[in-house]
């Protein structure tokens, strides 16, 4: 993902400032799109997009912390940096509970306003790594047969391929069969690392049958 595929929403209600702001992010490279209300970003704001919202605190109408209170509300995954001119503790602390990451005080410094942005980016590029990377195993899942899935159960929990074979009524050969699919499909190449992957989708090895 580059700078132009993240979108900064500024939303502020000064004219003038949100000006500034804007051409200021835009001058680092970011896709840029500014509303002049919290009601105005409600409706146009596209949720799906990648990005961060830069909120200015104090607006007629809903404020700055109502906005974030509604973009939480309505199920919006969106990361916030809130801006103020008068910002106090309190607030402070309200705005961080609900889950703002950064809070400015005006006249921002840009140095420290890119620098918020730049550390939301990197968050959400690394979230985005992680679900990618979640979606990847589970489609690797989904290829194993039942028996094969069977086996990743045992295997995580520690069984040798003669314990597999007696927990499943088979035998040994038939085991190594299915345990080499298996971790040919997950694209494990050891154990630990076959470990590693199902924990990331949820299955640990304390859930896989214990040993007779």
């Amino acid at each position: 993902m580059t700078d132009a595929d993240f979108t900064v929403f500024i939303v502020d209600d000064d004219p003038g400032v949100l000006k500034a702001l804007a051409r200021l992010v835009r001058s680092a490279g970011y896709d840029v799109q500014t509303f002049g209300s919290s009601e105005e970003f409600l409706a146009r704001h596209d949720a799906a997009r990648p990005g961060c919202a830069v909120l200015d605190v104090a607006m007629p109408g809903l404020d700055g912390l109502q906005l974030q209170q509604a973009i939480v509300a309505a199920g919006i995954d969106r990361a916030v940096i809130f801006l103020t001119g008068r910002g106090d503790i309190p607030m402070s602390v309200r705005a961080m509970k609900a889950g703002a990451l950064d809070f400015l005080t005006k006249p921002v410094s840009e140095h420290d306003l890119l620098a918020a942005i730049a550390r939301v980016r990197e968050q959400e590029r690394k979230s985005r790594q992680s679900r990618e990377e979640l979606m990847a195993i589970r489609a690797r899942l989904a290829t194993l047969t039942p028996r094969e899935r069977e086996v990743l159960t045992h295997v995580i929990a520690g069984r040798l391929n003669k314990q597999i074979a007696g927990d499943l009524g088979t035998v040994e050969k038939t085991i190594k069969v299915h345990r080499g699919r298996m971790m040919a499909k997950m694209g494990a190449h050891t154990v630990a690392h076959l470990v590693r992957l199902a924990e990331k989708v949820g299955i640990r090895p304390d859930e896989a049958p214990a040993g007779k």
